[in-house]
């Protein structure tokens, strides 16, 4: 099943591991590996490029950003194609994203004698910007013909485990989820409260807000620290943020209710 139904599909600059990793997905799928083996696999690459960057390793960081990105993408392939979608993997995918964006940016702190305080800034930043992308990526699949539905609008209530899953292990990680990402999602939500009640969003726009997501971020932080720019990382993601009001302002004046 596709997130997206075909006349909604958009050329997502964040998704560029989604060819290998559909890929990959088709060559695991008649093995005993599972989607959780993957994301356990992403977070493996994510620690792996942490190290590099304490021992300055720039290039290695950055290849093993860019392969936890691809890698990432392929939990999700995997799940689709073994037809065994769960909210196990989807938040364990997400607590496993927000806790590598935070030593990500706290070994380049390290490393580049950055401000502690400027990088909790910069973390906040890039996890806002990556809420807003969420959002309306969210909001387009669960109104798109036989879109994606495991990801909901509004994380509210713990969901009921899928068959193969276990309602505990559901229960547990929706609470962690909820407050590591709930504080981002209310304010998203409190900036563009009415995005949710749109028919659609086009593609020229999501392609736009595809600059905030979590693969095109790790693409620019890994860009940077090939290029050993590794102390101008944390003040371009703050200042990166400025379009989070452009695009919330051009959903607001160009596709209304």
């Amino acid at each position: 099943m596709s997130k997206l139904a075909a006349q909604e599909a958009f050329l997502d600059l964040s998704d560029y591991g989604r060819a290998p990793a559909k890929y990959f997905a088709k060559k695991l799928k008649n093995t005993a590996v599972t989607p959780i083996h993957i994301t356990l696999l992403f977070a493996v690459s994510g620690l792996t490029a942490v190290y590099f960057i304490l021992e300055n390793h720039y290039y290695l960081a950055g290849f093993f950003i860019i392969l936890k990105s691809i890698i990432d993408a392929a939990d999700g392939e995997l799940s689709r194609v073994k037809n065994t979608p769960s909210y196990t993997g989807r938040y364990l995918d997400s607590i496993f994203d927000i806790v590598l964006n935070f030593l990500f940016l706290s070994a380049i702190c390290y490393v580049s004698e950055t401000s502690f305080v400027m990088t909790l800034i910069a973390f906040f930043c890039i996890q806002l910007q990556g809420t807003l992308y969420n959002y309306y990526y969210v909001i387009l699949r669960n109104k798109s013909v036989g879109g994606d539905t495991t990801s909901k609008i509004f994380e509210y209530k713990t969901p009921e485990a899928l068959a193969g899953e276990s309602q505990k292990t559901v229960n547990i990680l929706f609470k962690i989820y909820i407050l590591v990402y709930g504080g981002f999602d209310r304010i998203i939500y409190a900036l563009d409260r009415d995005a949710h009640k749109i028919k659609t969003l086009p593609n020229w726009f999501m392609t736009f807000v595809s600059l905030y997501g979590l693969g095109f971020q790790l693409l620019l932080i890994a860009i940077m620290l090939a290029l050993n720019y590794i102390e101008f990382i944390v003040p371009f993601f703050i200042g990166y943020s400025v379009l989070i009001f452009i695009l919330i302002a051009i959903r607001k004046s160009f596709f209304k209710i």
